[in-house]
């Protein structure tokens, strides 16, 4: 898993940006927001699957292993979203969601969480399944993975970040977190501020409320946002606050979910 991993850091550089979701910084921020969460018995379980490896260091290999030759991962693609149509209702959600039974989002999050469960699982395969809990928790709060098919949630709503060609996707995905020009363990001291009764109603709910949350943040962006838009400091005002309460929010909710694995 190690050389993989390495491998996967190279073929990273190669790779179009706009396949991530919140991109490498985004990833790390949550990573790093759930460790600082965690309990001593999720940190010390942790640390028998990972070694001296952070979370942080872990969280975008699933992103990095779209670049692999050997298609061997190709099977995880769809695990990364779930799309639904815009503006809809909570009793229409649930329904979808519960209709969504391939490998997807929602499912794939349950069932890394299942193998984690299991004490006996090989320690590579307990590997895999946390990579893929951190970065798909992160992908469950970056909104657009929460958005619509129509449009592959943005990837194909041309905008301009600034002077730059881009699509929406994008703008969520890398532009947005770039712009406010902080490394990931900058960001998570920046952001990583609510009192503990704040974090307990963050860390409330379960996986589908928290999903059914970011999709309607996607509704506001979909709203918000016209193709072909020019889009600039004005879009960095209006969106700068639900950026960092998404990231917040994953990082949160993923180290409520790791320490209830890790009783």
């Amino acid at each position: 898993m190690r050389k993989t991993i390495f491998l996967g850091l190279l073929l990273a550089f190669f790779m179009p940006l706009a396949s991530f979701a919140w991109g490498p910084t985004g990833h790390r921020v949550v990573a790093e927001i759930a460790y600082q969460h965690l309990t001593p018995q999720a940190r010390k379980a942790i640390g028998g699957i990972l070694g001296r490896q952070s979370l942080a260091m872990i969280a975008n290999w699933p992103d990095f292993i779209k670049s692999d030759t050997t298609k061997q991962y190709n099977h995880t693609s769809t695990w990364h979203y779930l799309d639904f149509p815009g503006h809809i209702n909570r009793q229409v959600f649930d329904s979808l969601l519960q209709a969504a039974t391939g490998e997807n989002l929602y499912t794939e999050i349950h069932a890394m969480m299942k193998d984690l469960k299991n004490r006996s699982l090989a320690k590579d395969k307990q590997r895999f399944a946390l990579s893929f809990l951190v970065h798909m928790v992160g992908d469950l709060h970056m909104p657009l993975h929460a958005g619509r098919d129509e449009d592959m949630g943005g990837n194909k709503i041309n905008v301009m970040w600034f002077d730059k060609a881009s699509n929406l996707h994008r703008v969520w995905d890398e532009h947005l977190i770039d712009f406010q020009q902080l490394s990931y363990t900058e960001y998570t001291k920046a952001i990583d501020i609510a009192s503990p009764a704040e974090v307990k109603t963050l860390q409330s709910g379960t996986i589908a409320d928290w999903l059914f949350d970011a999709h309607q943040l996607s509704d506001k962006i979909y709203d918000y946002t016209k193709p072909d838009a020019k889009l600039s400091y004005r879009y960095n005002y209006v969106f700068v606050d639900d950026l960092n309460q998404q990231l917040l929010k994953g990082g949160l909710r993923l180290a409520a979910l790791l320490n209830s694995i890790y009783k």
